[in-house]
């Protein structure tokens, strides 16, 4: 009974992985975004409707996009992750999708499943945590 026990104690151990691994990307630097959008204000009325989304600079790789899928927000990293953060990686937003301007055509993302729109692409948006408390809504990581 003892060996049965330990057998599946051992394999419950192994089998867990932290999501760290499966979130690191070597294009991206692990930076701490820990911000505030307050949907009262004018600069993020539009988040208030479903379908809309926002582009905020200055917080993680190269910005921040956050949306209204409908039935949550979702925040990601507005760097390309499967380019080296430069001017051109930065995505522009384009309805629910987003899309970088390095290369011809860029790689463009979906902005509600944060997956690639074209091709098999290594890394999908990287997102970060968000909640949300009254009209605030915290993005970290």
């Amino acid at each position: 009974m003892k060996a049965i026990l330990f057998l599946i104690g051992f394999t419950l151990l192994v089998s867990c992985e932290s999501d760290d691994d499966q979130r690191r990307n070597p294009n991206l630097l692990n930076i701490n975004v820990n911000y505030e959008v307050n949907l009262s204000l004018p600069q993020f009325n539009n988040l208030n409707f479903s379908g809309n989304s926002v582009y905020i600079p200055g917080q993680g790789n190269l910005g921040l996009i956050i949306v209204n899928s409908g039935s949550s927000y979702l925040a990601w990293d507005a760097a390309d992750p499967n380019l080296i953060p430069e001017d051109c990686s930065r995505l522009i937003i384009e309805g629910l999708n987003a899309s970088s301007r390095c290369n011809d055509p860029g790689n463009s993302y979906s902005l509600v499943t944060g997956q690639s729109l074209e091709e098999e692409l290594r890394y999908p948006l990287f997102a970060y945590r968000i909640t949300k408390s009254g009209g605030v809504l915290r993005i970290f990581n």
